[in-house]
């Protein structure tokens, strides 16, 4: 059965409107109910459990007592998202806001966005069935993106392989010659609407060889919308699952809750360079990583200074080419302590 989304407005056309509208569309997770009246609201909702509540209007906590929703969601008049509902002498009861006169369309995909799906988390020390390799470094230039997707070639001989691009700009649209269709943020979207799952997924996949690859967000704006623990929750509901023997997550600048992703991989390859300013950021890093309390990701660290890859010219079939490149014997001798002079067949 689906979980319930009301909608309340004193514009009863708007609220027909809308829920008429996200009713009629399949990938909508909710049964969506309009009402007129905060009255006809409370007893529906005192028999039928809600899950979001649309409201719009200036409503203090003291008129939605009794409700029983699992989260409030206002419809603002004005374009400033993320309102707060006050009640003089009370404490703030902050509330997300959207904005109300936007097209349908767009506003259930800003619902799905403020949505919290309480149900699945990743739980740190939570054990998962695909190994996680996190690709990522505080210096640019440095050669993260090609690794990353090498690694991924070389060991997808042998295992099933998943590359996931967490970076806001990552190119991989013109170095794969792709105009890609669905991208990071569609399977985002279906995860907050509860309706993610393999076939999802493969319906985003693309490859590389023998390499899977979910091509990156569409946009920047839609990387700076997912939060780090939505993001960590995501990649180990796809881990939990077993789907791929290894996950490699190539993550970009993601701040400090870079370290919140991080701590989902067993191992960590970090591309430097060996100029004075690359190895002073590298040292602030780890000292920042020591300091708030994460010391332990240290251990995971692998410090890697990668062979400059030969200039192709063109950016069609350079990734594959990497892979027969400096950078693809490094790797291999890395992975399978190849002697000098020898390849190795995985």
């Amino acid at each position: 059965m689906k979980r319930v989304m009301a909608v309340y407005d004193v514009d009863l056309l708007y609220a027909d409107r809308f829920a008429e509208y996200a009713n009629e569309k399949e990938m909508t997770p909710f049964q969506v109910v309009a009402f007129a009246s905060l009255e006809k609201l409370k007893l529906f909702a005192e028999k039928q459990k809600v899950e979001i509540l649309l409201i719009g209007g200036n409503h203090t906590e003291e008129e939605l007592a009794g409700i029983s929703v699992g989260q409030i969601i206002r419809l603002r008049e004005d374009k400033k998202a993320g309102g707060v509902m006050e009640e003089p002498g009370k404490t703030e009861v902050k509330i997300p806001g959207i904005y109300k006169y936007q097209s349908s369309d767009s506003l259930l995909r800003e619902v799905m966005t403020c949505y919290h799906v309480r149900d699945r988390k990743w739980i740190p020390g939570e054990t998962l069935k695909s190994e996680m390799i996190g690709v990522y470094s505080p210096v640019n230039r440095c050669g993260k993106t090609g690794f990353a997707i090498t690694l991924g070639q070389i060991l997808a001989q042998n295992q099933k392989i998943l590359y996931l691009n967490l970076e806001e700009c990552s190119g991989l649209s013109a170095l794969t010659g792709i105009v890609y269709k669905k991208t990071l943020s569609d399977l985002i979207y279906y995860y907050r609407q509860g309706i993610f799952d393999e076939g999802k997924l493969g319906s985003v996949l693309y490859q590389i060889g023998n390499l899977d690859y979910v091509p990156p967000v569409a946009c920047p704006e839609d990387m700076d919308e997912i939060r780090s623990e939505e993001l960590a929750a995501f990649t180990a509901e796809i881990a939990r699952n077993g789907i791929y023997d290894r996950i490699i997550l190539d993550i970009g600048r993601l701040g400090k809750d870079a370290a919140l992703i991080l701590e989902l991989c067993g191992t960590v390859y970090v591309p430097v360079r060996d100029d004075c300013v690359s190895l002073a950021k590298i040292s602030e890093w780890k000292r920042r990583l020591a300091d708030s309390g994460r010391g332990e990701l240290l251990e995971r660290l692998r410090q890697l200074q990668l062979p400059v890859p030969a200039d192709v010219g063109r950016p069609e079939g350079y990734l594959e080419q990497l892979r027969w490149g400096e950078l693809g014997y490094y790797i291999q001798k890395m992975l399978y302590g190849a002697e000098s002079g020898e390849r190795v067949n995985e």
